[in-house]
């Protein structure tokens, strides 16, 4: 197939829709992405590339990339990132079409972590291309803007609602990354166009490694090292987490680790000093690269949400990270991606901002021995293998997409 993969965000941000998109080209797609210019999560725009004018450039050397001109995060805030956004509409439904002139899909995939609007110019490259659209829907909107307080206005809400629903229509293939997004994607599309397609994780060793620094690997080697790998922002319920490391201070063996970067790091490092919490590690943020050794020494793997019902319906995409590591899981959190912990029978879920519960969870899985331990880990990667292996679940993308492309030509 000829598949144009639309996506604010790509290599070398870091995201699973590149890895998606080297998965095509080997399965023998010819794969096309457009993207803007890569400037997450920092805000800056990374080095080799500025934020104005148009590029084109290949990804692993035979992969066509062409880049628009956009607002760059900065430090944060509802104004630069609502540039942020709307820059990247506006550019590409004024650049792609010529940057993509002469060239011909039968599929567009739009790969739609906030925001969904980023699907404007998708569909105006849907009329232009003749080519079916699927969208893969990974925040439900407007439910993750009041769940984020990003936006509170109910008036508000309902207009993005509106506009939610325009974009649904315009689209032939609505995927979901979580079975409970079905119902309230349905709510604003027509429910045939609903099909379930969870993330997946590339598990295959990496040509590249990367070593994390002495002081981390002996704080990992040498406690019970509860760790946190990703953004730390306004969602993750950190307030849950450290108020834990507060209740867990007293016990010299356990260690909190938040590996990464994000809105709250600030925060996180006012909290730490304000209550002496030599418990709470702030390891600061590493490459992908270095993910696979930092999960290994680690003796359970921490993901938590807000008490949000947006929330409760999606699957993290550090789920299937974490399970793929063959570690202990701790969800502190409530709805499907609790669900998925339990249900492989990988780790233990608390309820979502509830610091009591996840405090016990820490505890009882330090009672556990190494064995059931690993025991847990195995359930892990058993459950992911077959439900998140993205080789295979790129095979089953493809299938949507042709099957789109196959109704259309039939009629």
């Amino acid at each position: 197939m000829k598949i144009l993969v639309l996506s604010q965000y790509f290599w070398p941000e870091h995201f699973i829709i590149n890895d998606i998109v080297r998965l095509l080209d080997e399965q023998g797609h010819t794969v096309v992405v457009a993207t803007g210019k890569p400037n997450y999560p920092d805000g800056e725009v990374f080095e080799g590339y500025r934020a104005m004018g148009t590029q084109r450039e290949r990804y692993l050397e035979r992969i066509d990339v062409v880049r628009v001109p956009l607002w760059p995060r900065g430090q944060g805030g509802a104004r630069n990132l609502l540039l942020n956004y709307l820059s990247f509409i506006a550019s590409g439904l004024v650049f792609l079409p010529w940057l993509l002139r002469k060239r011909e899909f039968d599929a567009i995939l739009v790969f739609a972590p906030s925001p969904v609007l980023q699907t404007i110019p998708a569909i105006l490259l849907k009329w232009l291309k003749k080519a079916k659209l699927a969208l893969w829907v990974q925040d439900l909107w407007p439910e993750s803007l009041a769940a984020t307080g990003f936006v509170r206005n109910r008036h508000a809400l309902r207009a993005v609602g509106w506009l939610v629903r325009a974009i649904y229509r315009g689209c032939d293939t609505l995927l979901v990354q979580s079975r409970a997004f079905i119902e309230p994607v349905a709510r604003y599309a027509d429910r045939s166009k609903v099909v379930y397609y969870p993330n997946s994780l590339d598990v295959r060793p990496s040509a590249t490694q990367a070593s994390i620094p002495p002081l981390l690997s002996e704080v990992l080697a040498n406690y019970f090292c509860v760790v946190f790998a990703g953004n730390l922002g306004t969602a993750q319920a950190l307030e849950t987490v450290v108020q834990a490391a507060h209740n867990l201070r007293d016990d010299p063996y356990i260690r909190i680790v938040l590996v990464g970067s994000g809105s709250r790091l600030g925060w996180l490092k006012a909290q730490q000093q304000a209550l002496e919490l030599d418990n709470l590690i702030l390891a600061g943020r590493y490459p992908a690269e270095a993910m696979p050794e930092i999960f290994a020494q680690s003796a359970a793997l921490l993901v938590s949400l807000n008490d949000e019902e947006a929330f409760a319906q999606t699957i993290p995409s550090k789920i299937q990270a974490y399970l793929a590591a063959g570690r202990p899981i701790l969800a502190c959190m409530n709805g499907e991606g609790a669900r998925v912990v339990t249900e492989a029978g990988a780790g233990l879920a608390s309820p979502a901002q509830k610091v009591l519960p996840l405090v016990a969870n820490i505890r009882r899985l330090q009672e556990l021995d190494a064995a059931q331990r690993e025991a847990m880990g195995r359930c892990g990667q058993a459950y992911f293998q077959a439900n998140f292996e993205m080789n295979s679940q790129v095979r089953i993308l493809v299938e949507h997409l042709g099957r789109r492309v196959e109704e259309d030509g039939s009629k």
